[in-house]
């Protein structure tokens, strides 16, 4: 395998020129895990670390190694090697990490992001448009798979289809049946040599069953969606690359119940194009289209020009932007305010109980 099929074009070989990493190896982050990653080049798989020099200028878990990147390495013997320093970043998808304000990083430098729901339990529009926002932030162009086809009728799958048409436009839908093969041919003709796609979706969706059919082996474990809580079992627990015969490479990600929102106003903005343009038109520039005068995007709402599922999706999501974007500070003084409220309202309703119940 040749550097070009991992991913290698101008867009890295600039930046290694311009930062002087040209006098080192170069590999690609290829699957991480505590404290080490592994790497790979046209020579081989190594197990690296990254120096003490990085861990003491790091200043946030973006500064580390991600799957994806490109690192400039030193290599020790014939299985590890030493990181000295991370390639700029063409893309980057990432989320809210956790409850803590700060994000981690899903995966880099990846070219088409494919967003898998099953059509069982898991379909959801409004999920679709938070993995977009979020996609589509790093750079990163979107794409819907819909998989399990094979459990419902074809005039059921049709309905989907339009559903998914109709909410969003000019974005590639690839329906598929791992089970049966449905589809796959199609999903082989998506994947290109030397571009990066992405997995992303729920647990149980089936993202490594996938996989493994693409890959042609049976590399990594599959669960079944647990019968009482038709949730999907968490068997992937590590995000990993790996490389189609024909050329391509996929990653897959362990299922997230749900993707907290980062800074992805342009995301959101990109999604949602037609809010965005209506916003523009609104009276006040600070404008929040819930309640003004004024507002073009509440004026298309009433009339019946946007989606009332599609406009309610849109303000969740610029919320849950918005409370990311806050300072520490900020969050602290609205969390003590909250406090505040609540330890009234509970003297209010004492008050109110002692008054008319005697108690």
């Amino acid at each position: 395998m040749n550097i070009k099929d991992l991913g290698y074009d101008d867009f890295f070989k600039s930046n290694r020129i311009k930062l002087g990493l040209d006098c080192f190896q170069i590999a690609r982050v290829i699957a991480e895990y505590k404290e080490a990653y592994k790497i790979k080049n046209s020579d081989g798989e190594y197990l690296a670390k990254v120096t003490g020099k990085q861990i003491f200028k790091a200043s946030s878990r973006e500064d580390y190694p991600a799957v994806g990147d490109w690192v400039a390495i030193t290599q020790l013997d014939e299985d590890s090697a030493i990181i000295h320093a991370i390639f700029p970043r063409r893309t980057v998808m990432k989320r809210k990490y956790c409850s803590k304000n700060e994000s981690q990083i899903i995966a880099t430098n990846v070219d088409v992001s494919y967003i898998i729901e099953s059509v069982d339990r898991d379909y959801n529009l409004n999920r679709f448009e938070r993995y977009f926002a979020t996609a589509m932030d790093g750079g990163i162009m979107p794409a819907i798979i819909l998989n399990k086809i094979d459990l419902i009728s074809k005039d059921e799958l049709d309905s989907k289809l339009l559903q998914i048409k109709n909410r969003f436009r000019d974005v590639d839908i690839i329906s598929i049946s791992a089970l049966t093969n449905e589809g796959l041919d199609k999903l082989r003709r998506h994947i290109l040599r030397g571009k990066t796609y992405c997995f992303l979706g729920s647990s149980g969706v089936g993202k490594s069953s996938l996989i493994n059919k693409l890959i042609g082996s049976s590399k990594i474990k599959t669960g079944d969606v647990g019968s009482h809580s038709g949730r999907g079992k968490h068997i992937t627990t590590t995000r990993e690359m790996y490389f189609l015969e024909k050329g391509g490479i996929v990653i897959d990600n362990p299922g997230m119940r749900e993707i907290g929102m980062t800074d992805t106003d342009t995301g959101i903005n990109s999604v949602f194009d037609e809010i965005a343009d209506l916003a523009k038109k609104c009276k006040f520039k600070n404008c929040t289209h819930i309640h003004e005068t004024g507002c073009e995007v509440l004026k298309a709402l009433k009339s019946g020009k946007l989606d009332d599922e599609r406009y309610s999706n849109y303000i969740n999501l610029k919320k849950e932007t918005e409370y990311y974007e806050m300072t520490e500070v900020e969050k602290r003084k609205k969390d003590r305010k909250f406090g505040k409220f609540m330890t009234n309202a509970k003297k209010d309703f004492r008050k109110f109980k002692h008054k008319d119940y005697g108690d």
